[in-house]
């Protein structure tokens, strides 16, 4: 019986491990399409096509069949690796052997509509590629966006010490904000895909999200500031983890995006744990610190372990610079979360603030709707 069971077990990991294998494949050729559809790259958007695929779109001439090259070419007049506003990111793949089907959101903001994109892909000899698409438009699209901000950086300042951003603190915030209607995209000071530390295994949780195909992808593509229109977002969130401090407090890039959000948008900032690193730059358009005056919680500079190598990395003191600058620091005891809201500045101590920072947002952003 011990035999059978191990036996079962070792096939179904097998058989995981070869259908997680075969989405990162498939996602490999949506990358293509959709970087090649929104960055003008016409060799790009065909690599993802076989040459007999169909596209099945409505246009001005009404509902038609185009071919790969026939719709490369709605893309021929723009300038070549030049962002044309189109955002895009893959909502679902299921995998079938050698055939899959893939769900694609494409979000023009400027033009305020929004396509998903419905692919249909065969798995050759070389690779996946798509042998047809549709396509629908959602016209004035209504929906609750919030912006994530991790880091990229892998190690504790210029150390081999490894570092990452907290996977609890991302998953227990984004769990909330997803069941609640909202939309969750991520940014990074360098785009792409960012460090995770404290992943439990054991956690259902984190179970769960390890296996989600789609937040695994926003993972791995996070955008670039370059890429994010402010204008979007009701909410940003600062996530902690050593990575926070490095990278993130200091970009230019990210600090405007934020405080666009916050100022012209009347939007919400947030951070949890070392998250709050991320804000003690932060200045309003009169040139003060966002923090002066306020109530602001995060990892207290009292909680760390001063005697590691860790601690000698960082750059500045969260308690301390928050205090420098005007704000009044709150925490409580280890273990304990600490929710403090000071007008539209929403700040936890730690990940066990994560769900309630994100549940006072969305109250927040619901009342005011």
């Amino acid at each position: 019986m011990r035999n059978y069971i191990f036996f079962f077990a070792l096939f179904l990991s097998v058989q995981i491990s070869n259908a997680q294998s075969e989405t990162l494949l498939i996602e490999k050729t949506l990358q293509n399409y959709m970087e090649g559809s929104s960055y003008n790259k016409q060799e790009m958007l065909l690599s993802a096509f076989t040459k007999n695929a169909t596209l099945y779109l409505s246009g001005r001439d009404g509902f038609k069949l185009y071919s790969p090259k026939e719709y490369a070419n709605f893309f021929k007049n723009a300038e070549k690796g030049t962002f044309n506003g189109r955002y895009a990111k893959i909502l679902e793949i299921e995998v079938t052997k050698d055939i899959a089907t893939a769900k694609v959101e494409i979000a023009i903001p400027k033009r305020k509509m929004v396509y998903i994109d419905l692919f249909l892909l065969k798995k050759f000899e070389d690779g996946w590629q798509i042998i047809s698409k549709t396509a629908t438009r959602i016209d004035n699209p209504k929906e609750n966006a919030v912006l994530f901000i991790v880091s990229n950086a892998h190690f504790y300042g210029d150390t081999k010490l490894a570092t990452g951003n907290s996977f609890s603190e991302i998953i227990n915030a984004y769990d909330v904000f997803i069941n609640a209607g909202f939309k969750v995209d991520f940014v990074s000071p360098e785009g792409g895909a960012v460090p995770l530390a404290y992943i439990n295994t054991s956690d259902k949780m984190s179970k769960k999200y390890l296996y989600d195909t789609k937040f695994m992808n926003a993972i791995k593509t996070t955008k670039s500031p370059k890429e994010i229109n402010a204008s979007k977002y009701k909410a940003v969130q600062y996530i902690g983890g050593g990575s926070a401090m490095f990278g993130v407090p200091e970009n230019k890039e990210i600090q405007s995006i934020v405080m666009e959000v916050y100022e012209k948008h009347n939007g919400i900032i947030s951070s949890v744990c070392h998250g709050t690193a991320g804000i003690v730059n932060l200045k309003t358009n009169d040139g003060k610190y966002l923090v002066e005056g306020k109530r602001v919680s995060g990892y207290p500079d009292d909680y760390e372990n001063k005697l590691k190598p860790y601690f000698k990395t960082f750059p500045f003191l969260i308690k301390k610079t928050i205090e420098e600058r005007g704000g009044s620091f709150k925490f409580s005891e280890r273990g304990q979360f600490t929710l403090e809201v000071d007008g539209r500045l929403v700040t936890g101590q730690n990940y066990q603030s994560s769900k309630p920072v994100s549940e006072k947002i969305i109250e927040m952003i619901n009342a005011n709707n």
